[in-house]
């Protein structure tokens, strides 16, 4: 068995490990203690010192976890990229560019149901369980989405886009989030219109109910242009960050598992089986016999109040 796998292991390119966010890591650390010196300097009490530990805490789960769940995303996209469809010629500078807009239009989609569907909101929410948007916020990411997340991408090798750029267009990607997750860069002109921007993602971070579960870009902010969940941040509405019933903790262990011990509660007291699984695939927020909570709902409740 052990030979076996060996052999499989074999078959991954070890260009795969040559991870772009591997090599960002001491970049976003200089960022980071340059947004903490001129928060310092500007007295704007953007971080707290538990709050960023843990989020450095979570990264190292991730990394760990990580390692090994992407070498078997590229064997599982590998095995669907035999039935490709299309044998794309990867000298041709259109493939790049179909394969970028292809993977960030995945991302948003990926990262729009991660906000829509319960069961994956439990994975996501510890992204966005601190109270404060800084630079540490940004490596904050979640042990489990890490796991099941390349299913999403899977149909990228059916159509024909080699699975090792794939990945790797996957990482230039979560290399561009990290620098919207800032207070401290206003408005950047007409990059707005197209891109992902420091003030587009403060409005995704906000718990205020008209910017609930809005602005899902990973690069490209079109596609919330296109499929209507932009929002665009308004100087009267001030970004409160957060969640809206915030986890009150600094154990990344703990604010992990307390998305899914919230929902095994809520299916707990569900009696039907169909409101168990309702509360599974339902948005965060409903209720079987309480009111409701959906960012939607909210929203409503806040533009006719």
């Amino acid at each position: 068995m052990f030979e076996k796998l060996h052999s499989i292991l074999d078959t991954v390119p070890k260009e795969l490990y040559d991870d772009p966010i591997m090599f960002a890591g001491p970049v976003f650390a200089l960022i980071i203690f340059t947004e903490v010196v001129i928060s310092i300097q500007r007295k704007r009490e953007l971080y707290e010192f538990k709050d960023s530990a843990a989020s450095f805490g979570t990264t190292v789960g991730v990394v760990l976890i990580g390692s090994v769940t992407k070498t078997g995303a590229y064997l599982v996209m590998m095995a669907v990229y035999q039935f490709r469809l299309f044998d794309f010629d990867v000298a041709m500078w259109w493939y790049w560019v179909l394969l970028f807009f292809a993977e960030d239009f995945t991302f948003y989609w990926h990262h729009r149901l991660s906000h829509e569907i319960r069961v994956l909101w439990a994975a996501h929410v510890n992204h966005h369980s601190s109270q404060k948007l800084n630079y540490s916020v940004a490596i904050r990411q979640s042990w489990v989405e890490v796991i099941y997340k390349y299913i999403f991408w899977l149909w990228l090798p059916l159509i024909g886009f080699d699975p090792l750029y794939i990945l790797l267009f996957q990482s230039f990607n979560v290399i561009y989030q990290f620098w919207p997750h800032t207070q401290l860069i206003h408005k950047v002109g007409p990059i707005e219109w197209i891109f992902n921007t420091p003030s587009h993602h403060r409005v995704h971070h906000s718990s205020n109910a008209i910017y609930l579960d809005r602005n899902h870009a990973g690069i490209l902010i079109i596609w919330d242009r296109m499929f209507g969940t932009f929002q665009e941040e308004l100087d009267e509405e001030p970004c409160v960050y957060g969640i809206t019933n915030n986890i009150n903790t600094f154990n990344p262990l703990k604010f992990q598992a307390l998305g899914y011990i919230d929902l095994w509660k809520d299916i707990s007291q569900a009696e039907k089986i169909s409101d168990k699984l309702r509360y599974i695939f339902k948005p965060p927020g409903w209720s079987h016999d309480g009111p409701n909570k959906t960012s939607s709902n909210l929203r409503r409740e806040a533009q006719s109040g």
